[in-house]
């Protein structure tokens, strides 16, 4: 037994889970690692972040602690060991609303609607002072991943490119989307949802993923939600929901429809860096075959108006996500050093 699953032990030991059966969970994009526990108090989810490899589960904890304060069906902290990384948590069930909606079409309105639903009570909630921003220069900057990381895979990077890139796609989100004034969970999709008709309004839609929070616009979450890289999102759900946040929130629409799209461009632009560099640094080559989803909801929120001032220069700079430069990624899965 390694040393590791020694300190589990230790630790469901001392939170009441002594002799519990472990399975292991689907994990994430990130070093954590989950497992399912069952015994005769019932199951519990184990998440093992170790701080070795840069993780830490007190913003989880926090995070957590603050949603579920508002009524929101984050799952609970059963008992936790800051030092080593581990939390034993609240188990939500498996019923994903990927995996729901993909069972039953008919299920995909009445599920967006309730995630929409808990994005508008989340954001009436102050957000604490201490909450990062996730400001217009820190996203600018993320944005520049794609020059980075994509172009870097298709072989065609330019540094004076992407800087260029980054400080007139600033100027736009200073235009469209200053205000950081809601909490952002910024993974909020279709995979990170979970289903729970048990129980009552808002509290049926389970949160998961949301360690990483920010201070945010309040068009991000939506965004997440409804340019979901990982499944396809009919355009008319899009547009359904869009309108369902307009009319129960107070919001301007044209100004929260060009922030809508500014920001997705954004959270797009960010996508097809990290998910390059996913593969290309950490050999995860899955993750390429996202990209020309992505690169489609990129194409859809240039059209938008608002991001006339950038279309030609992403346009131009970046390639269409061919089979070949798809490919020529895969190829360069984990060869690419640490940065």
């Amino acid at each position: 037994m390694t040393d590791r699953n020694a300190a589990i032990d230790m630790f469901l030991e001392n939170a009441g889970w002594q002799g519990a059966t472990r399975s292991p969970l689907a994990g994430d994009a990130s070093n954590r690692r989950y497992e399912r526990i069952a015994g005769p108090q019932g199951k519990a989810v184990l998440m093992d972040a170790p701080s070795a490899k840069g993780e830490d589960v007190r913003p989880f904890v926090r995070i957590t602690n603050l949603l579920r304060t508002q009524g929101l069906s984050a799952p609970e902290v059963m008992a936790a060991d800051v030092e080593n990384g581990f939390l034993l948590l609240e188990d939500l069930g498996d019923d994903l609303f990927a995996r729901v909606v993909a069972a039953d079409e008919a299920t995909e309105t009445p599920l967006y609607e309730a995630a929409t639903d808990v994005l508008i009570s989340l954001h009436s909630v102050e957000v604490p002072e201490d909450i990062a921003p996730y400001s217009p220069a820190f996203m600018a900057e993320m944005a520049a991943l794609a020059w980075r990381w994509y172009l870097r895979g298709a072989e065609v990077a330019d540094e004076d490119k992407s800087n260029l890139f980054q400080n007139r796609f600033e100027q736009l989100l200073q235009q469209h989307a200053p205000i950081c004034d809601v909490l952002i969970q910024r993974d909020y999709h279709a995979e990170n949802l979970l289903w729970l008709p048990d129980r009552e309004g808002v509290a049926r839609v389970g949160l998961l993923d949301y360690q990483d929070a920010m201070a945010g616009h309040r068009a991000y979450d939506l965004v997440s939600l409804l340019q979901d890289a990982r499944r396809d999102v009919p355009q008319t759900t899009e547009h359904r929901m869009i309108a369902h946040y307009v009319e129960h929130s107070d919001v301007d629409k044209q100004e929260f429809l060009a922030a809508y799209h500014v920001l997705g461009a954004q959270r797009n632009l960010r996508i097809l860096g990290v998910f390059a560099r996913l593969c290309m640094h950490f050999g995860k080559a899955h993750y390429v075959d996202f990209i020309p989803r992505v690169w489609g909801y990129l194409l859809r929120d240039l059209a938008h108006p608002a991001l006339e001032p950038i279309r030609d220069v992403v346009l131009q700079d970046l390639p269409a996500p061919s089979s070949d430069i798809l490919n020529r990624l895969k190829e360069k899965c984990a060869t690419i050093p640490t940065l």
